[in-house]
C-alpha cells in the first residue's frame, strides 16, 4: 500500500475544495444570467433561450475573426483583401514581391485595369527619375514636393502617438509629405523633420478660436515651422460626405484636447462643413486669406457626388484671375476609410475614385487649369497597379492613409472606433501601444513607399514610358461587363488632343 505525504493529501484535500468551489459559483452565475434573461424584455432570443442567446452575441463578433483567418479567400475580403494585405506587408519588411504559378486575381471582374505594355519596354538605361513638382507658384512660399505617392490625412487622435511618430519620421526617410489630418498639428508630425500638410476641418482643430472660428494668428503659428509646406481645407472625406469628422470622448486625451482646442473626455464632433463657405465665392475667398496669412499652397478635399459646382468653380477662377486657383485639389473616393462613421454614408454616398477621378481632371482640362491646379487623389490605392492607374487617368500626385496603416502593421481588425486595437494604432490604450514600436515601424513605412514606388515605375516602364507622370489613359484598359476591355481613353476621352499626345 503506498503511503500518500500528510502534505500531498492535504493539497489534494485544497484542489478537491477548490474544484468544487469554482463548479458551485460556475453553477450559481448560469443560475444568476437564466433569471437575469428570464426576465429582461429588451432582447428576444435571450428571453426565449436564458444563457444559451448570449452565445449568438459571441460567435457574432467572432465571425470576423474566423472569416479573415479561415474561411475568405485571398480575394475575397472587404475592404482589403489578403492579398492586397500581404503585398504591402512584403513591401514594408522589404521583402520579394515576386509570386509563382501565375496570377490568382479574377481578371474577367468589371472595372479591372489591365495595363498595355508596350512591344519595346523602357530599358533601365532609358528610365528617368520622377521630378518633384511644384505646387503654388503664386505663393511667397511654393512647395516642391518630392515625391508621388505619399500619406493621407490621418489625425492625432484617430490614430496614437507612436503611430504618428513612426509615420512622421518613415515620411522624412523616404521623402513623402504627411498630411496631418483634421485633428491639428502635433510635435510628432514634425519628428523627423518630413514634409507636411495641414489639414483643416470643418472645427479648425489647432487653428481655431474658442468660439471655434478660425484664428489668423493660430494660422501664423503653424505656417512658422518650415516643414508645414501646404495648408488644405477639408471640404469632405470619403467615409462620410457631408458629415464632420467623428473622435469618441474616450480617445480625447488631455494632449489631444490640448493640440484640438476642445474639452478632454467630450466626443470630438465637427460641422457638416465650414459656415463661412456656402458657395465657390465663399470657397476662394476663404483659400485666398489662408494663403495670404500662411504664405503657403492652399487647396482642397472634397469627394465628388454633384459636380456642377466645379464647372462654376473654374469658370470663377477665370473670372478673377489664375493666381486666385486653389492650388491643389484633393479627390476623395466615397469608399474611403475613417476610424468612426455613419454607415449609411460610408456604403452610400459619394462616387467612387475610378468615376470621380476622370471626371475632375477632365474638367480642370477643359478650363484650361490642369498645370495650374494640381490634382491629388486618395482612396484605397494602396499597390502599385492602383496607384498607376490613377497616374494614367490624370492624378499628379496619389495619397493612402490604409496602405500606410498596414505597413504599421494594422491587420483589418475593424477595431478603430472602440479603442481597443490590437496593433496599437488606433487606441489611447497605452498596454496596446505597447506593441507598436515606432523605431521599427519607421523603417517599414520608408520601405513600403519607397517599395511601391518602384513598382509603379516598372508597371511605367513595361508600357514603354521612362517614367510613372509619363502615364496616359491609352496606357491602360478597363474590362467591361461582358468580359472585353476598353482603352480608357475610349471611356473617357481627353478633352484636348494635346493631352492625348
Amino acid at each position: 500500500m503506498v503511503m500518500v505525504p500528510d502534505w500531498a493529501a492535504k493539497g489534494l484535500e485544497f484542489l478537491a475544495s477548490l474544484f468544487v468551489l469554482v463548479v458551485g459559483l460556475g453553477a450559481l452565475a448560469l443560475v444568476v444570467l437564466f433569471v437575469v434573461d428570464v426576465l429582461q424584455t429588451k432582447d428576444a432570443v435571450r428571453r426565449n433561450y436564458p444563457v444559451l442567446g448570449r452565445f449568438r452575441y459571441l460567435f457574432t463578433s467572432l465571425g470576423e475573426f474566423f472569416r479573415q483567418y479561415f474561411f475568405a479567400m485571398d480575394r475575397e475580403e472587404l475592404p482589403f483583401n489578403r492579398a492586397e494585405r500581404e503585398w504591402v506587408y512584403r513591401a514594408a519588411d522589404g521583402e520579394s514581391n515576386t509570386a509563382a504559378f501565375g496570377s490568382t486575381r479574377n481578371l474577367a471582374v468589371p472595372g479591372t485595369p489591365i495595363f498595355v505594355n508596350c512591344p519595346f519596354p523602357t530599358l533601365d538605361t532609358d528610365a528617368a527619375e520622377t521630378q518633384p513638382m511644384q505646387i503654388g507658384p503664386y505663393c511667397r512660399v511654393p512647395f516642391v514636393a518630392r515625391s508621388f505617392f505619399n500619406i493621407s490625412g490621418m489625425s492625432y487622435g484617430a490614430i496614437s502617438k507612436p503611430a504618428v511618430i513612426a509615420l512622421a519620421q518613415g515620411a522624412a526617410k523616404a521623402g513623402c509629405w504627411i498630411n496631418t489630418g483634421e485633428g491639428g498639428l502635433s510635435p510628432y508630425h514634425l519628428a523627423g523633420g518630413a514634409d507636411v500638410v495641414f489639414q483643416i476641418g470643418t472645427a479648425k482643430y489647432g487653428v481655431r478660436t474658442p468660439d471655434g472660428d478660425l484664428s489668423d494668428d493660430k494660422l501664423r503659428e503653424v505656417a512658422r515651422h518650415e516643414t508645414v509646406r501646404m495648408f488644405e481645407v477639408k471640404l469632405s472625406q470619403g467615409a462620410k460626405p457631408g458629415k464632420g469628422g467623428i473622435l469618441p470622448g474616450g480617445k480625447v486625451t488631455a494632449d489631444i484636447a490640448r493640440i484640438r482646442g476642445i474639452a478632454e473626455g467630450s466626443d470630438s464632433i465637427s460641422p457638416n462643413r465650414h459656415p463661412e463657405i456656402d458657395s465657390v465665392s465663399d470657397l476662394l475667398d476663404f483659400i485666398h486669406h489662408i494663403r495670404e496669412v500662411t504664405g503657403k499652397p492652399v487647396g482642397f478635399k472634397a469627394v465628388i457626388g454633384a459636380y456642377g459646382w466645379l464647372d462654376n468653380l473654374c469658370e470663377e477662377i477665370k473670372r478673377r484671375g489664375l493666381q486666385s486657383a486653389p492650388d491643389f485639389i484633393t479627390i476623395d473616393g466615397g469608399d474611403g476609410g475613417t476610424g468612426a462613421a455613419p454607415m449609411a454614408l460610408m456604403d452610400n454616398v459619394g462616387l467612387v475614385l475610378r468615376e470621380s477621378l476622370p471626371m475632375v481632371a477632365d474638367i480642370l482640362l477643359r478650363h484650361g487649369l490642369k498645370d495650374r491646379v494640381r490634382l491629388i487623389c486618395s482612396g484605397k490605392l494602396v499597390t502599385p497597379a492602383a496607384v498607376a492607374w490613377a497616374l494614367c487617368t490624370g492624378a499628379d500626385f496619389v495619397s493612402s492613409a490604409r496602405g500606410f496603416m498596414f505597413s504599421l502593421g494594422c491587420i483589418q481588425a475593424l477595431k478603430c472606433n472602440k479603442n481597443t486595437c490590437p496593433t496599437g494604432i488606433t487606441t489611447h490604450n497605452r498596454r496596446l501601444q505597447r506593441g507598436l514600436d515606432p523605431i521599427e515601424k519607421t523603417d517599414r513605412v520608408a520601405s513600403y513607399c519607397m517599395n511601391l514606388i518602384h513598382e509603379v515605375e516598372v508597371i511605367a516602364h513595361s508600357c514603354g514610358v521612362a517614367e510613372p507622370r509619363r502615364l496616359k489613359r491609352y496606357h491602360v484598359r478597363i474590362v467591361q461587363e461582358d468580359g472585353r476591355s476598353v482603352p480608357m481613353d475610349v471611356l473617357y476621352p481627353y478633352p484636348d488632343a494635346k493631352v492625348a499626345a
